[in-house]
């Protein structure tokens, strides 16, 4: 698949030959909603759970006896009603961390990926800034049509200028190649690649 190539500014740049084996794949909704769900789900925490009666611990000697006090019957130090007590009905441990495969994983990457070559796919040739300031760089994206959220991907990292620039702008999120996710690629509206997010990209799945 063979795409065009332009600089920040919008200026044509050459063609660029994508592999059709990542960049071409048909995409399924199964698929790309798995990897989705499985991101999502990884991304919440554990609860701490509360400590209830039996993990409390205190000595299970009976705490008075069991008539003749004038008060309540009690077994241990344990009840809940005492301080230091275990919780009534307290929170449970509850663990969301999903197991998906690994090829499933790279697959719907690769149909992400694949579904942003169809409509949404813009490659730069790099990120370097002449003048990295955020008013700058919001104007070169109003005149390219970068408009609603935009992903920018680069390679092994992020030009600094630019990730410094893009910072303040709203809806744009700024990832190197090797951050590259589903998620992330799918609710925005539009993907920028550099040609060397594209090498490393190809390359992790060639690898």
């Amino acid at each position: 698949m063979k795409v065009k190539v332009q600089k920040l500014d919008g200026q044509a740049s050459g063609d660029i030959e994508l592999n059709d084996a990542v960049f071409g794949v048909e995409p399924r909704a199964d698929i790309l909603h798995r990897v989705v769900t499985w991101q999502l789900e990884n991304r919440r925490g554990t609860a701490r759970p509360t400590r209830e009666r039996s993990d409390v611990a205190r000595t299970g000697k009976k705490f008075g006896r069991q008539k003749g006090s004038g008060g309540a019957r009690h077994g241990d130090r344990s009840a809940p009603i005492f301080i230091g007590g275990g919780k009534a009905h307290g929170a449970r441990k509850r663990d969301f961390e999903q197991s998906l495969n690994k090829k499933i994983r790279a697959l719907g990457l690769k149909m992400a990926l694949s579904s942003k070559a169809r409509e949404g796919l813009v490659v730069v040739d790099s990120l370097e800034l002449q003048d990295a300031k955020t008013k700058v760089l919001a104007e070169t994206f109003g005149k390219n049509g970068w408009n609603g959220r935009v992903l920018v991907i680069d390679g092994e990292t992020v030009a600094d200028g630019f990730r410094l620039a893009a910072n303040n702008l709203p809806g744009v999120n700024v990832l190197p190649a090797a951050g590259a996710n589903v998620y992330d690629i799918l609710k925005h509206d539009t993907l920028v690649l550099t040609k060397a997010a594209v090498e490393k990209l190809e390359a992790r799945f060639n690898g």
